[in-house]
């Protein structure tokens, strides 16, 4: 009895791919090829389907891919942000470095209301501005005046004492700072370097005016900018 030949074309190739026709095996053995035709592929085509999907496609590796696209825009995203946070960072640092500069040149300020002097000044002023300029220095502070003969480092009693004796020789004086340079250094202080000029008059009635190059140090101490340094390096014009 004779089985009837399956026809396997169909579970053998699920993808829908037709079979490719072998002139030379459906001949039988030792058949020669038909005219015109080609020689035999090395493997039948068609027999095994393609199995699709082993390797997945790795979506953002491929040029042009849309996942490419979105992980670009991603890493700009990323780096705008780091932009924005890096000027924000330097903004801050600006803020704080010109918030700390006009707290130090405030002191100056100070110092020169203090000293400076009106004629028919009272008493009560006097004491008051002598106490203002007590206030604005630390607990000791290195003084250096060498037209002066003032060296070294005096309490804050010293220094009060100092400007109220040279105060009482003038019947007017007036003392301005200009020409700033500041530069902060860490645990250490705020050095600024800066021109003084002193002008008044004397209580014989003689004119005063002299400008004086600084190097002084102001370190912060409990929120507040003191001096611990004045000295002068240059006398400019007397």
């Amino acid at each position: 009895m004779v089985n009837p030949v399956r026809n396997i074309s169909k579970p053998l190739n699920p993808t829908g791919i037709g079979l490719e026709c072998n002139p030379a095996s459906a001949s039988g053995p030792g058949s020669a090829p038909a005219s015109g035709s080609e020689s035999p592929p090395a493997r039948r085509e068609g027999l095994l389907p393609r199995r699709e999907g082993l390797l997945p496609r790795r979506e953002g590796l491929w040029p042009g891919g849309s996942s490419g696209i979105i992980s670009n825009g991603v890493k700009l995203k990323y780096i705008l942000i780091a932009l924005i946070l890096m000027a924000i960072g330097v903004g801050v640092s600006l803020t704080l470095f010109q918030t700390e500069e006009k707290r130090v040149k405030k002191q100056f300020h100070l110092l020169s209301e203090g000293v400076s002097k009106e004629p028919g000044e009272n008493i009560f002023t006097m004491d008051q501005k002598i106490k203002k300029i007590g206030s604005l220095f630390d607990e000791t502070c290195e003084i250096n005046i060498p037209a002066h003969s003032v060296l070294g480092r005096l309490t804050r009693d010293e220094i009060t004492g100092y400007a109220a004796r040279s105060r009482f020789h003038f019947a007017e004086i007036h003392l301005k700072f200009y020409d700033f340079n500041i530069a902060f250094m860490q645990e250490v202080g705020a050095g600024v370097h800066l021109t003084a000029r002193l002008t008044g008059k004397t209580t014989t009635g003689e004119n005063v005016e002299e400008a004086h190059e600084l190097d002084c140090l102001l370190k912060r101490i409990e929120k507040r900018w003191l001096f611990d340094r004045i000295e002068v390096v240059e006398v400019l014009k007397k």
